[in-house]
């Protein structure tokens, strides 16, 4: 997920988080009942311009829409225009336990990656002037004047 979303400014700061959960699986396997348990503990963020963030163990989590734009653990200033492709990738360790017998480690991790999130990088461009539109409504930056 990202806050803005789907566009967002350059060099401003985009919070990006992860919905992970704990998965948990019940299967059949030679004649055994097998319970299976996945648990989330590394994320890593493709950013789309070539920075990579992770792995890493935060997977952030959502701002209210008044703190847009703070700088986050898990967020990214784009420093140039364009759409980006956003991909995570999720890092789960697990347990196994036959017949409802006790929880084991399964070797190894598991990496997923979700389906890449389009980020539009727009830009913003801020100016001030000294005519009063009031006095000269044909002045630098009126809504009267000349374009």
């Amino acid at each position: 997920m990202a806050q803005p979303s789907p566009h967002t400014l350059r060099g401003a700061e985009t919070n990006f988080y992860a919905e992970a959960a704990e998965q948990q699986f019940d299967v059949t396997m030679f004649g055994q009942q097998v319970h299976i348990v996945a648990t989330p503990f590394q994320y890593t963020w493709n950013y789309g311009d070539g920075t990579v963030f992770g792995p890493q163990p935060s997977m952030g989590g959502p701002l209210p829409q008044d703190r847009w734009g703070e700088k986050t653990r898990t967020s990214h200033a784009y420093g140039a225009t364009g759409d980006f492709q956003v991909v995570l990738t999720t890092t789960f360790q697990g347990t196994y336990s036959v017949n409802a017998g006790p929880p084991l480690p399964i070797p190894g991790q598991g990496q997923f990656s979700a389906p890449p999130q389009t980020i539009s990088v727009w830009r913003s461009l801020t100016r001030n002037y000294a005519d009063d539109c009031n006095a000269n409504p044909e002045g630098q930056g009126c809504p009267g004047a000349a374009r």
